[in-house]
């Protein structure tokens, strides 16, 4: 009989540590950065193309992108959603679609506390104070290479040295399920840059289909790189050091099975990577390992922690939701 209640006993909390249906486990050993018992929360929705989640510690609020509402939003928790910058990334400072309003997409902030900018229709990387306004000053750091102007940054990330990375895909060209590049396109390929502190702006590859989410190893020896689509989805890994591309997570079974794509992605302090993809979010340890999941059940954009990474916030694509670390 006590054997049988042991048994009983251990199935239950096998059970119970595995039926939270928003987390999926895979490594026990990630369970030192996230609780299994943590659940989404959605913090709010209504939005078109959330994007660009990014933490203000002063401030203790979240700033976000609508990509295209054109403006960056702030969350607290005592104030809930408020407009914060209109207009945020198109402004008419480069030609684009005529329908094409897309405004900021990727976030980050500068040692000095700018804000600075992926602008997709405008087409450039930008900085701007960390203050609310409806008549944004831009001070424009790169919109071309080789003379030719981006196609639409997406997604950037800053080195310890000030040096900006960032993705530049084709999206600022669609407009209602409508290709416009042939009009507009002035770069033959979609590129991952980048911009060093004394203005020189390189390429780092060229070789990706649609190149997206961005971020750096805490040792910054690596530079992980999101492909998004169904067609070849998939993380690469760039060596800073060698320039060597390799493939560090391949996406293609999860892409088969779930909705939602490879889009933007951070390294938590611990090195494993928290990256958007199908089903949701997908936590990979440094060597490729698949560590845990965050189950949406739908495609998610981007993802950020706060200063002491008590919580992952999430962007989707009409909602802003968090999940509680340790």
């Amino acid at each position: 009989m006590i054997r049988l209640l042991l048994l009983l006993s251990f199935y239950f909390l096998s059970y119970s540590q595995n039926s939270n249906v928003d987390i999926t486990i895979y490594k026990k050993s990630i369970l030192t950065i996230i609780d299994s018992k943590s659940t989404i929360e959605v913090l709010a929705d209504g939005f078109k193309v959330a994007e660009g989640p990014l933490w203000d510690s002063k401030s203790e609020r979240l700033l976000f992108s609508d990509v295209k509402q054109n403006k960056i939003f702030t969350w607290d928790s005592i104030y809930g959603v408020q407009d914060y910058i209109y207009p945020s990334g198109s402004t008419g400072y480069a030609p684009k679609p005529t329908k094409s309003n897309k405004g900021s997409n990727g976030l980050a902030f500068n040692a000095l506390g700018e804000i600075i900018l992926c602008q997709v229709s405008d087409r450039k990387i930008s900085s701007i104070k960390n203050n609310k306004t409806e008549k944004p000053k831009f001070k424009t750091l790169v919109d071309k290479y080789n003379g030719k102007r981006f196609n639409g940054p997406n997604d950037l990330a800053i080195s310890k040295s000030g040096a900006i990375f960032f993705t530049d895909p084709p999206y600022g060209f669609f407009v209602n399920g409508k290709n416009e590049e042939d009009k507009y396109r002035e770069i033959s390929f979609n590129g991952v840059y980048k911009l060093s502190t004394n203005g020189k702006i390189s390429v780092i590859t060229s070789s990706m289909s649609l190149p997206n989410g961005i971020a750096i190893s805490n040792d910054e020896k690596y530079i992980y790189i999101n492909n998004a689509g169904k067609k070849d989805p998939k993380i690469i890994r760039f060596d800073v050091e060698s320039s060597i591309e390799t493939l560090f997570f391949d996406g293609k079974e999860f892409s088969k099975k779930y909705k939602g794509a490879f889009d933007g992605l951070k390294v938590h302090s611990s090195g494993n990577i928290f990256t958007t993809g199908p089903n949701g979010i997908l936590i990979i340890s440094p060597s490729g390992d698949l560590l845990a999941t965050i189950n949406y059940g739908k495609g998610v954009t981007n993802c950020n922690f706060d200063t002491n990474e008590e919580y992952l916030y999430v962007t989707g694509f009409n909602d802003i939701s968090r999940i509680k670390l340790k």
